[in-house]
């Protein structure tokens, strides 16, 4: 036998085990392969609305209202017309609104604070304002702190995507009313008073102004 059939007979033999040794790799279930996708019950993801994929609850919402409570539906459905929304930075940012507009409002510097309220509001900023500069009353007032922040309702119009959320705070600040002689009339800059408040906030979810206005107030 020639030597080219030689080598010719070497290299069918080693492409004959390549292949065999192939398929015994290719025909079976060992090594790394992903395994099978479990198939979850029709509506196992949507459970009570508001689950993440994993079928875990959404602790961005549930860290702030219940479970099982509307008020979790309803910030569900918000969050489903606009999935970036975080309910938790919405709260941080009211418990810094609620700070720059109290004292704004006890300040009387309105102009600075307009852009956060709704038109109703700032009108009745604006007549309270103008009341106490009419009765020569002003005011001195130091923001000491938020000493609790709580999400207490949620509202959700589907047709429209308008949210409201309502917010409870406790603030502490120290303020004196002082007349036109500048006598103090009305408190002690030496006492914390604690101001309890019921703010309602309200937006278009899913819309180009990230800005929530407060639209309604109430001690």
């Amino acid at each position: 036998m020639n030597e080219p059939m030689i080598q010719l007979l070497v290299l069918a033999g080693i492409a004959v085990f390549l292949i065999l040794r192939l398929k015994s790799v290719l025909g079976t279930r060992e090594g790394f392969e992903k395994p099978p996708v479990q198939q979850q019950p029709e509506g196992h993801s949507a459970r009570r609305g508001f689950e993440v994929i994993d079928g875990g609850p959404d602790h961005d919402i549930t860290d702030h209202v219940a479970e099982d409570s509307e008020q979790a539906q309803t910030l569900a459905a918000m969050k489903r017309i606009e999935p970036s929304f975080s309910v938790s930075e919405f709260v941080q940012g009211a418990r810094g609104a609620y700070e720059m507009i109290v004292m704004g409002f006890e300040k009387g510097n309105l102009d600075e604070i307009q852009p956060f309220l709704s038109e109703e509001v700032f009108d009745t900023f604006v007549s309270v304002v103008a009341d106490r500069e009419d009765k020569g009353l002003t005011i001195e007032a130091e923001f000491i702190g938020v000493r609790e922040t709580a999400l207490t309702d949620a509202k959700f119009d589907k047709d429209t995507n308008q949210a409201e959320i309502t917010m409870k705070f406790v603030g502490e600040l120290t303020s004196v009313v002082r007349d036109r002689g500048g006598d103090i009339i009305e408190g002690n800059p030496n006492t914390v008073k604690r101001q309890k408040d019921s703010w309602t906030f309200a937006r278009v979810m899913g819309s180009d102004d990230p800005n929530w206005l407060l639209v309604a107030t109430d001690a």
